[in-house]
């Protein structure tokens, strides 16, 4: 009998075939989807999505099209269309408009400047392994669980004109010299950026912290065989490793110095040199003098200027990934 032939019942590529058959048939087995799964997964998709849609996107929907009206918030028979008469009146007659912008501007540059630097500092000094670095991590941190509201109220006890603790140390407390930090609208603002910074600068330290752990070991390594200091080691090597980090960093502090709200709401309702856009919309929505249509058109200027770094993170994100 000749050897060529094949044995009966087995085919000639069963060898080359069956392992590659099991291999698909295992991953059909795997990516298989029963009812149930579809709808537990349907569930899941699904209530989120429609919880952003009630909480975020439909009031947004409304905010921009209120915006193009007039009404004063009482009776929907009121609602009267005005165009861009509204954005037009913001740009041009609004008097606390551009000392917000300029605020807000301020507020920026004070965390991108200032605060954001202190977090990086910190990152750098808890990464040392010194002792006790976790315990400081939980002291500095602290402050970012605290809502702003409650960050606020703290720092009118410190900046309390007759009873504060900063009054207190400078001696004044008490005295005709005592300094109004949050009543005077020559210092109200740089007060409410230390109040801020104190939550910010936690914040960006954990972030920090983040990716100095993620940073390759071995970049150090081959930085000190060439002789690098350890400041020309951070500053040439271990920071740009961290840009991913650096990018996000930048868009939070912009953001952040957008949405500054709570502390100057705290203080005295974002007014008498406090004025941010967010306690504009705010005053404008809330309260007997609402103006719901210039309220939102404020809200909608907030909304396009805040986008604009989120876009950015996202294209440059998308562009990586492709």
């Amino acid at each position: 009998m000749s050897s060529d032939l094949p044995l009966v019942g087995v085919r000639p590529d069963a060898g080359e075939r069956t392992p590659a058959r099991r291999r698909k048939a295992g991953n059909r087995k795997v990516s298989r989807l029963t009812s149930r799964d579809k709808v537990v997964l349907g569930i899941m998709v699904a209530i989120p999505t429609l919880i952003e849609l009630l909480l975020v996107w439909l009031p947004t929907g409304l905010s921009i099209g209120l915006s193009f009206t007039k009404w004063n918030g009482l009776a929907l028979s009121n609602i009267r269309n005005a165009g861009l008469s509204n954005y037009s009146f913001v740009v041009h007659d609004y008097p606390p408009f551009w000392p917000a912008v300029r605020h807000n501007i301020i507020w920026l540059l004070f965390l991108g400047f200032i605060a954001t630097p202190i977090g990086l500092l910190l990152a750098v000094l808890l990464d040392q392994k010194i002792k006790g670095s976790r315990i400081y991590q939980s002291i500095f941190f602290t402050p970012v669980m605290l809502s702003l509201v409650l960050v606020g109220v703290i720092w009118q006890l410190v900046y309390s004109r007759d009873n504060g603790i900063l009054n207190h140390l400078l001696g004044t407390s008490g005295k005709s010299n005592a300094i109004d930090w949050f009543g005077d609208s020559n210092v109200n603002l740089w007060a409410a950026l230390v109040a801020a910074t104190w939550r910010h600068a936690g914040y960006i330290m954990i972030l920090y912290l983040a990716g100095l752990k993620g940073v390759d070991p071995s970049l150090r390594e081959a930085a000190a065989i060439d002789g690098a200091s350890a400041v020309q080691t951070f500053f040439r090597v271990v920071f740009p490793a961290m840009r991913p980090i650096n990018i996000v960093i930048v868009v939070i502090t912009i953001i952040e110095s957008l949405r500054a709200f709570d502390i100057v709401y705290v203080i005295n309702r974002g007014t008498n040199g406090l004025e941010l856009i967010s306690a504009l919309v705010i005053q404008n929505l809330v309260g007997e003098g609402q103006i719901i249509g210039l309220g939102s058109a404020l809200a909608v200027i907030l909304l396009v200027i805040s986008l604009v770094p989120i876009i950015f993170y996202l294209v440059r994100t998308f562009r990586k990934e492709s």
